[in-house]
């Protein structure tokens, strides 16, 4: 079968389903694939076992873009709650409010340990490593060595499965941007005396620090299948289980041909005047035909992998987390999710809790590969290993996994996004590239969010009026939303520019 679209969205993930909304809602056609055969949303998307619901990694709905506030608040007008955050970081033993709180971490870490922190951060700063280009540099001119080794090393290491000596410093500066050691200081102080601290009049928000966020009251995939369902009204369409696995270009009439393959082994052609995707880097370009000179570059982008194990069990005593970050590695477990403190209505029953247990894997090795069984009794262990719950209490479980999951930002990564979006953006001007995956870069929702839209407007323009490039994971600009960007051109922070 044969079909036409004007713009064809590949993947309906946060910036896939915010284009083909906006685009839609502008009388625009256009058509989203999504090749998941049952879900819209991608790693944003609400999992249900049992009548147990459960979020792929954690979604908090916090942005500094009164544009996409002002878009959440659109395609999901009713059912948005206020939740506050807690979190703590399991560290030997021991339970660390996660921001600090001063007094908890002295008398957890001891009176010496403590001040050989505070020794070891006044020696970095006073001799920091020039260039740093490791994330190990990075956090150690930051916060000192001794406390990247407490808090930041073993989690890390962990999420990435490499060395800190081999993720790049723009994972760091990106992820953890605006937070050093005297900033958490006098945060962890405020709350340790029960006081709120309050940013100084024009300081920055450190999303690091937030104390609260929306957050759907039956998960991200709320979000996502409201948006699918309002494209479809809007006279948009939003295909499953659909997988694009050849592109092709003709320059001499701007059309691109797409082929796709369903899970039936059927195939369907479409053709498309626009294309943005917001696949993996590496698998649009294997797909483009012929095949891209940076295809060598493409193959060299890694991607990190992981999965969940969602544990049902009877409900002894509550805590109030969202989430706890496991520093401690005599487990393998890296971060435990608490969906009741998510949202109430995630979890049916009071009487039972559900906690998701992420485990960070490459797909395809031994953890990604091992049988559900053998990964529930897994998690049972250590959930029993941590103190959160007995494994005699775990009644049911599931297990979730999440190929690429996070775009790896190794040594060499930047150089090669940089010669595939040098490639592309010379030779197919109507090739339009959203989200983290689809520009490997580590963005929250919100920014791949913005991604799409400030691409929309380049489509409605009919030219590359913003350089999406520039929207980063704090990127300032964004408070006024799209149209701020505008005003905030000539300013020196990463904001969208205009593309001759």
């Amino acid at each position: 079968m044969s079909y036409h679209t004007e713009t064809l969205v590949i993947g309906a993930g946060p910036a896939g389903l915010t284009a083909g909304y906006l685009l839609s809602k502008h009388g625009r056609d256009v058509t989203v694939l999504e090749r998941d055969p049952l879900q819209v949303g991608g790693i944003s998307r609400t999992v249900s076992h049992q009548g147990y619901l459960f979020d792929i990694g954690g979604h908090r709905f916090f942005s500094k873009s009164k544009a996409v506030v002002d878009l959440w608040d659109e395609i999901l007008p009713d059912d948005f709650i206020d939740r506050p955050r807690l979190s703590r970081i399991y560290y030997k033993g021991r339970y660390y409010a996660y921001p600090l709180k001063a007094f908890e971490a002295l008398r957890n870490l001891g009176l010496l340990q403590s001040a050989a922190c505070v020794a070891s951060y006044l020696y970095a700063r006073a001799r920091p490593i020039p260039e740093p280009r490791s994330f190990h540099d990075w956090v150690r001119n930051q916060f000192g060595e001794r406390l990247f080794s407490i808090f930041f090393k073993t989690y890390t290491e962990k999420v990435w499965g490499m060395s800190c000596d081999a993720i790049s410093a723009d994972w760091a500066a990106q992820r953890i941007k605006g937070l050093d050691l005297g900033a958490a200081i006098r945060d962890a102080l405020a709350r340790s005396l029960g006081l709120k601290a309050r940013a100084k009049p024009g300081e920055p928000v450190i999303k690091t620090l937030i104390e609260s966020f929306r957050y759907p009251r039956r998960g991200p995939g709320m979000m996502w299948e409201a948006a699918a369902a309002k494209i479809d009204r809007q006279g948009g369409r939003v295909l499953l289980d659909r997988g694009v696995d050849g592109l092709s270009y003709d320059a001499a009439t701007g059309v691109w041909t797409v082929s796709v393959l369903r899970g039936d082994g059927s195939r369907e052609t479409y053709t498309a005047r626009n294309v943005i995707s917001s696949a993996p880097v590496r698998e649009l370009v294997e797909a483009i035909k012929p095949r891209p000179i940076s295809t060598f570059h493409a193959r060299a982008l890694q991607y990190r992998d992981f999965l969940t194990v969602a544990l049902i069990a009877r409900s002894r005593h509550e805590f109030p987390d969202n989430w706890i970050y496991i520093h401690d590695p005599s487990v393998q477990v890296g971060r435990v999710q608490n969906f009741r403190s998510w949202s109430p209505e995630m979890v049916p029953d009071p009487a039972f809790t559900c906690l998701g247990l992420e485990y960070f894997c490459f797909e395809g090795d031994g953890l990604w590969n091992a049988p559900d069984a053998d990964l529930v009794a897994l998690a049972k262990r250590e959930i029993g290993r941590i103190g959160l719950v007995a494994p005699e209490d775990v009644v049911d479980a599931c297990v979730v996994r999440q190929p690429k999951a996070y775009p790896v930002y190794d040594e060499d990564y930047r150089q090669n996004v940089a010669m595939v979006r040098m490639e592309l953006e010379r030779d197919f001007p109507t090739l339009h590239l959203v989200g983290r995956n689809g520009m490997h870069k580590y963005n929250n929702q919100d920014h791949a969010m913005m991604t799409a839209m400030l691409t929309v407007e380049n489509i409605l323009a009919g030219h590359r009026r913003h350089d999406i490039w520039r929207v980063n994971e704090d990127a300032e600009y964004t408070e006024a939303g799209v149209s701020g960007a505008e005003e905030a051109l000539g300013s020196e922070r990463l904001v969208p520019r205009r593309v001759a």
